[in-house]
């Protein structure tokens, strides 16, 4: 799928520490919800941003419930694998290698760079916002340039970026290296951090030329989502973006912090597309958000614990809005440990991303075929 004259950009971003699905995409109808969820947690049919008869999102999405409502916001349901391990490390290993039965060595991500660009000649095809670099943009030989704060990055003196790459790469390794090896993989995960670093002195030249009348919040997203939309309007060729929004992990105390989390990326979101928007370079762009897993069905009183069978959001104008797919059954005999039973493979859901909008072959990169859902419009751009 390609726009008439512009390749498709994919902007991901992770919400870490496993977001709460259903406190998302509201149930709002649905007693098993509400026999599970105590009133601190529970969203009320009041408050919920209604979609439908059976489902509305939580009152903090209400920025990007307009977005949902012009059609150009599809809610991916019951996404997720068989089997989860509920540990946020294995989940996210999982989600960013695609390899649910062994430790994987390659991201997704990265995979995708790499066949978008077989001979490394853009160092920023693939462009990581945030500290560290995701394990779903690691392959050998694949560069993709990472930077924590473009805001600041060009204003450092040579010693001091020096400095910060030396931490960057030493926690890339600490990240990494522990996790699966010493010895040659060590040595070959500060091969790749080091690649990944190729390329951020670009992003600064991009960053120069970049202007906008948006006043984009100063959360940590939203200086992200700010940054991306910098990078994406100074047209340097970068086709996979990927980001992080952090604190998801939300076991007590859920409430006051799943709003200020999901407050501070709706916001953010529905700056972004405002900004790329007002740049006429809004349509060949889709943004896509996942989370490791969802949380318990029933909540543990103050906040809800490590889940199954959450879902994914993806937003823009070549999406193909609404609701897909099905929400899991919420009766209690249909859970498995209290978990809601995910019936869509996430390697699906990418498999969509993959083909259907990046143009590439799926199943080398997720390793395998898996039932896509049809979450993106066929057809060119006028």
């Amino acid at each position: 799928m390609t726009t008439a004259s512009k390749a498709p950009v994919v902007v991901v971003i992770q919400l870490t520490g496993g977001n709460d699905f259903m406190n998302t995409v509201v149930p709002y109808n649905n007693g098993h919800y509400h026999d599970a969820r105590s009133g601190g947690l529970r969203v009320e049919e009041d408050a919920v941003l209604k979609i439908d008869g059976e489902f509305g999102l939580h009152p903090t999405l209400a920025p990007i419930k307009e977005i949902y409502d012009q059609g150009d916001m599809a809610i991916i349901q019951g996404v997720g694998y068989p089997n989860s391990p509920r540990s946020h490390f294995r989940s996210m290993d999982i989600w960013h290698t695609c390899e649910p039965n062994k430790v994987g060595t390659e991201g997704w991500a990265g995979r995708a760079v790499r066949d978008l660009d077989p001979s490394a000649e853009n160092p920023v095809t693939g462009v990581h916002i945030g500290q560290g670099l995701p394990r779903a943009l690691v392959v050998s030989g694949v560069p993709v340039a990472s930077v924590a704060d473009l805001s600041t990055y060009g204003l450092l003196t040579s010693i001091e970026q020096e400095q910060k790459r030396d931490r960057m790469l030493k926690r890339f390794v600490n990240m990494y290296g522990r996790a699966i090896g010493t010895g040659p993989v060590n040595d070959y995960l500060g091969r790749t951090g080091l690649d990944a670093l190729k390329g951020a002195d670009i992003l600064k030249d991009g960053r120069a030329k970049y202007s906008s009348g948006i006043e984009y919040g100063t959360d940590q997203i939203s200086k992200n989502l700010r940054d991306i939309a910098s990078i994406h309007t100074a047209d340097l060729g970068t086709r996979l973006f990927y980001t992080s929004h952090l604190g998801f992990d939300t076991h007590a105390n859920q409430q006051p912090t799943f709003d200020r989390l999901w407050t501070d990326l709706s916001r953010g979101i529905a700056d972004f597309w405002d900004d790329l928007r007002a740049h006429q370079a809004d349509e060949n762009v889709v943004m896509f958000l996942f989370s490791e897993f969802g949380r318990r069905v029933r909540d543990n009183g103050s906040g809800s614990d490590h889940g199954a069978g959450g879902g994914c959001i993806a937003i823009g104008p070549r999406v193909r809005g609404g609701m897909h797919g099905q929400f899991p059954n919420m009766a209690p005999e249909a859970l498995e440990s209290g978990d809601l039973v995910p019936n869509q493979d996430f390697r699906g859901v990418y498999s969509t991303l993959l083909e259907d909008w990046l143009e590439l072959d799926p199943v080398p990169i997720v390793d395998g075929t898996f039932e896509k859902p049809a979450f993106i419009q066929t057809g060119a751009v006028a």
